[in-house]
């Protein structure tokens, strides 16, 4: 049997993780990720179930063995524990991963399991009622809690904070997360905000708190050991000395990570984005919708789609955004 080519870039980089966004809507409305009045896309546009998955389909023949399902917050998409249950099954895969806002996990991290998911990312930005509500300006913190207990009592191989630290909004809170994370066995990240979309009710300049002033603040409170942990995405971790639980940074901006990038994104109208920084896309749906089937095709067009890859992001915080398109959209 031939051996399918490989999906490596112009700079020598091989992508074997792909992040999937079933959809740009959400139940949250976090200030750093889109605008309050947000315009989704109109569902006509929105790849269907069956193309999310024979995109995943042809990325795992091609060499990809992480998928991560994303949003906006993929767990209010119709069906889509059916999609996890045929994600789980693609032979060749070695990790079905979801990053979810968690206010769905209390009546679906059972069914999630079931499904093979092995890892959950969770965001939880505060353990402040007050404060998560004026960051989220939808959600409700007890809710989110009651799903983190759910999936934890479900036992995932492994459970993950995500946490984007914002000055004078929750960077005071970094200790207190990671306490949190120690005291129920999971890991956490800290996220540098990304410049994507415009944003109305903070400056990105004003809020930015880079990685080494926080790894600086848990200095003071953990004993933090470096580690070359990897989880298949951007995060340097360390571990917090005596127990299990490691502490990541993602830091586009103090610390840029382009280097060893392997790693694409569908967005949930079918393009496929080649960094989460530039425009550098491929119209998969246009594929899909034109040659119905044609699984040999579209893998095709993937593998061309790694010419057009860009060595690296270009985030500058003392601009405007050059990428209007929100996070939600582009998936997180």
């Amino acid at each position: 049997m031939q051996t399918q080519p490989k999906l490596i870039d112009s700079f020598g980089r091989t992508v074997n993780y792909l992040r999937l966004s079933v959809t740009d809507r959400c139940d949250f409305r976090c200030v750093y990720c889109m605008s309050e009045e947000m315009t989704f896309m109109p569902r006509a546009q929105i790849l269907t179930l069956e193309e999310i998955y024979q995109v995943a389909k042809a990325f795992v023949e091609l060499g990809v063995t992480k998928l991560r399902v994303t949003g906006g917050e993929p767990l209010i998409r119709r069906n889509i524990l059916e999609l996890m249950n045929k994600l789980g099954n693609l032979q060749g895969l070695d990790e079905l991963v979801m990053t979810t806002n968690g206010s769905h996990l209390d009546k679906m991290a059972q069914d999630l399991k079931k499904a093979d998911v092995k890892r959950l990312n969770i965001s939880l930005d505060t353990l402040n009622p007050e404060r998560f509500k004026r960051l989220t300006r939808t959600g409700d913190l007890q809710q989110v809690l009651r799903g983190v207990a759910a999936a934890k009592a479900q036992g995932f191989e492994r459970i993950k904070l995500n946490a984007v630290i914002l000055k004078n909004r929750n960077h005071d809170e970094v200790v207190d997360l990671v306490r949190y994370a120690v005291e129920h066995g999971f890991d956490i990240s800290f996220i540098e905000e990304m410049p994507l979309g415009q944003v109305s009710n903070h400056s990105r300049v004003e809020a930015y708190y880079p990685s080494y002033q926080i790894l600086e603040d848990l200095a003071q409170h953990f004993s933090l050991l470096s580690t070359t942990d990897k989880t298949g995405g951007p995060s340097n971790y360390f571990r917090v000395d005596g127990g299990a639980t490691r502490v990541g940074f993602i830091s586009p901006h103090s610390e840029n990570f382009c280097s060893q990038c392997n790693r694409v994104r569908l967005t949930a109208e079918g393009r496929l984005l080649l960094c989460l920084g530039n425009e550098h896309s491929v119209d998969l749906k246009k594929v899909l919708r034109s040659n119905p089937g044609n699984l040999e095709l579209l893998k095709q067009t993937i593998v061309e789609s790694m010419k057009i890859k860009p060595e690296k992001h270009e985030f500058n915080l003392q601009e405007k955004p050059v990428i209007f398109r929100h996070m939600s959209v582009t998936g997180g």
